[in-house]
């Protein structure tokens, strides 16, 4: 075929652009008839019930569509279905799977060219071309086939989840589910409440004959942004669990950073006006940031747009209106902090932003006050400002126009999620400790000093995770020995009588300082975590160091060595530590060397334990990163995410052999990671024995519910029976059941 890759490219971007999945179907077959220039052009998706429907067609009667179904396996076309493999006929009715539908008048039409729609393991349909002679479809028109089918696949699974529309009814409301990524946990159910404002990106460069003038209008601007801050953090502080400065403080930092003030007056005296030269420089510093591999560091950026819109609509001197309703679920592309800060608490029923992930610092904020928030979902076409939707945090997706038997059953998850809430809050104060008599230590994660005490709020006996590379990442440059000082010296004194893990800075891999830049061609098997920062000694020192003295009073600390493969690795930490304790003894600080652990997280690291044992205090198994390296994947890639499963069998038996090892050594383990927070995998943890469990403050109280509700002893059959199934969803039905039959069937999912 003449220029198929161009056609190709034009048929996958237009159907992805289409208005509703009925007019993307309908544009599919168009352009596929008119791209081969065959006769008749046809598409049937996947029901419920396994089989096909007729969803669009062009060349045979349109009536047919919605009345022709076929059962798994039947036809031609349930050939396909059922064998995921093309099927190129010279002459359909001489195929032994050959079903006739009278309603599409296909009888004219010989030749048969059928090709499967396949999207992460799961049949999405299958795309049709006939022609009315007999031939056979020659291999070029195969291959192109073949291809758009695999690119529209994904296309069209997105839309899956919208219900058509019955003839007739072209002005009902449909109803539509976006996915995105899980921003701040819960469901919310409100009106979408879209906030516009002005897009920076739009803005022209225009000439400015009055520099002076545009220099003081935006300074202007920066003073006004300043004080919405400040009303903001102050509006906020009542509600928030615990101090939300450092969240704010990135907000200011940016707002007073010499690289956006010096490049906007920089273009102003150059002769552009105030709002051309705000774009260019907000759109060079963004950039900088977006071309970063880390999705921490990726996310900031979103904060320099927001910085960047803000004092657009400042150099207006207009605002956005401020809703009095209730019930809202903030819509936009990018919300920023002080968006949010512009409504009452109890107005919000949830966020949603076309872009942004699960480390936004709006999803950040959204979770400490409880707010449920989708992020990333891509621009949603013809969003009209008040339609009703439900935001599911849980599974990172939005449902607009839900119908009334979807509105009741998630009004129902809702209530009920409620209700758990308030009162688990009466356990709080209590230990953890099963029925039997085991008691285990919830301990929080954390990193960001607006997250640090709603673990304490919630019960944490301490933290299990503090992961120093964030404030490291908040950063122009790398932190001074005084500033991260200050830093650890706040979490010790909030945890004050609790045991706090620090872990030392984990970059490289996923995580990289934006003043600090390297490539590697494989960076998850590079220079990472104590490779880096024993390469790095004066860094690695003044972390060490800040480390001590903050302890000084407190003497809570501990210290937790990520990534760590081998024996001489830890004993160049221990040469720095002891070297760092002699240092400040001679300088008169009053240090306790304080117990160090490592973090089991690289499969070489199991094996080597009893080694290490000499050499360390405690173990702390690294969930996430130990089932990556174990099974090979990657979850931050939606190819393979779906197969990430701390339940897998392999991961479950390899945390038991760590756990078994660690009791014959001696040493005290937790585990800190999503798996300690999913109430499945908490049940196997238990029936481990595992002495800590570090997780978000969120699911706290649900774990300890968990735990002071389910014996050990069920615990422990139940682990013995998942070590003998081959399969992780053989392993989650079992746990679902023991929960359900112990009355924790709200921890059942």
């Amino acid at each position: 075929m003449d220029h198929s890759l161009i056609l190709l490219k034009k048929i996958v971007q237009e159907a992805a652009s289409a208005a509703s999945p009925e007019k993307q179907m309908r544009y599919i077959v168009s352009a596929v008839r008119s791209a081969m220039q065959v006769s008749v052009c046809t598409l049937y998706t996947a029901n419920e019930e396994g089989g096909l429907t007729l969803a669009a067609t062009d060349g045979l009667d349109p009536t047919a569509i919605g009345n022709v179904s076929l059962f798994p396996g039947e036809g031609l076309v349930g050939n396909i279905a059922r064998n995921s493999h093309p099927l190129n006929l010279e002459t359909a009715e001489e195929h032994p799977d050959y079903r006739y539908f009278p309603e599409t008048h296909e009888e004219r039409y010989q030749a048969f060219l059928g090709v499967p729609l396949v999207h992460l393991r799961r049949l999405i349909g299958v795309l049709v071309v006939q022609e009315s002679q007999r031939r056979k479809f020659t291999a070029d028109e195969e291959a192109f086939l073949v291809t758009i089918a695999a690119q529209l696949a994904a296309t069209l699974a997105l839309d899956r989840g919208r219900t058509p529309r019955e003839p007739g009814t072209h002005d009902a409301p449909q109803t539509q589910r976006m996915i995105g990524t899980k921003g701040a946990p819960g469901i919310g159910i409100g009106t979408i409440h879209l906030l516009t404002g002005y897009d920076l990106d739009q803005v022209v460069d225009r000439e400015c004959r009055d520099s002076e003038s545009e220099l003081q209008k935006f300074h202007a601007a920066l003073q006004e942004s300043r004080r919405d801050l400040e009303q903001g953090s102050r509006s906020l502080a009542d509600h928030l669990p615990g101090n939300v400065t450092s969240i704010f403080s990135v907000y200011d930092m940016l707002l007073d950073s010499d690289d956006l003030i010096k490049g906007v007056e920089t273009g102003i005296r150059q002769g552009n006006w105030a709002p051309g030269a705000l774009r260019t420089t907000i759109s060079e510093y963004a950039a900088r940031f977006e071309s970063m591999d880390d999705p921490y560091l990726r996310a900031r950026a979103e904060d320099i747009r927001h910085i960047g819109n803000k004092l657009y609509t400042k150099l207006h001197g207009e605002t956005t209106p401020i809703s009095q309703s209730q019930d809202l679920i903030l819509t936009g592309d990018m919300i920023s902090i002080t968006d949010i800060a512009g409504y009452k608490r109890d107005q919000l029923a949830g966020i949603f932003c076309y872009s942004g992930s699960g480390l936004s610092h709006t999803a950040i904020l959204a979770s400490a006050l409880g707010i449920p928030a989708v992020m990333g979902t891509g621009k949603v076409k013809n969003l009209q400002q008040g339609v009703p939707a439900i935001v599911d945090g849980h599974q990172g997706q939005l449902i607009l126009n839900p119908a009334g038997g979807v509105l009741a059953e998630f009004q129902q998850l809702a209530n009920r999620e409620r209700n758990l809430i308030e009162e688990l809050e009466e356990l709080k104060e209590l230990p953890a400790i099963t029925p039997d008599g085991y008691r285990v230590s919830l301990q929080a994660n954390t990193g960001l000093m607006a997250d640090v005490t709603p673990g304490l709020k919630r019960g944490a006996e301490g933290i299990g995770l503090y992961r120093s590379e964030i404030p490291f990442m908040e950063h122009e440059n790398f932190p001074t020995e005084e500033e991260q000082l200050e830093i650890y010296r706040y979490v010790l004194h909030a945890y004050a009588g609790k045991s706090v893990t620090i872990r030392t800075l984990d970059i490289g891999g996923d995580k990289a300082l934006p003043y600090y830049r390297f490539s590697e061609a494989n960076p998850c098997l590079g220079w990472r975590g104590i490779r880096f920062t024993l390469d790095n000694r004066p860094i690695f020192m003044t972390q060490i160091r800040a480390m001590l003295r903050a302890s000084e009073k407190e003497r809570n600390l501990k210290i937790l060595l990520p990534m760590v493969s081998r024996v001489d690795e830890l004993d160049a930490f221990n040469i720095l530590l002891d070297d760092a304790c002699a240092q400040l003894h001679v300088e008169g600080y009053q240090i306790e060397k304080p117990p160090v652990g490592i973090m089991v997280e690289v499969p070489a690291a199991v094996n080597l334990l009893p080694f290490f044992a000499r050499r360390i205090d405690f173990v702390s198994i690294g969930s996430n990163d130990l089932t990556q390296y174990l099974l090979a994947l990657d979850r931050n890639n939606p190819r393979v995410s779906q197969l990430f499963d701390n339940l897998h069998p392999a991961v479950l038996r390899e945390i038991y052999r760590i756990v078994q090892l660690c009791r014959q050594l001696e040493l005290p383990v937790s585990l800190c990671g999503e798996m300690a927070a999913d109430p499945l995998a908490a049940v196997l943890l238990l029936g481990m024995r595992i002495e800590t469990l570090s997780m978000s403050a969120y699911s706290l109280t649900k774990i300890k519910w968990l735990i002071r509700t389910l014996p050990v002893a069920v615990a422990e059959q139940a682990l013995q029976d998942a070590l003998t199934m081959e399969h992780e969803s053989q392993i989650r039905e079992l746990i679902k059941q023991i929960l359900i039959k112990n009355h924790l069937e709200e921890l059942a999912g």
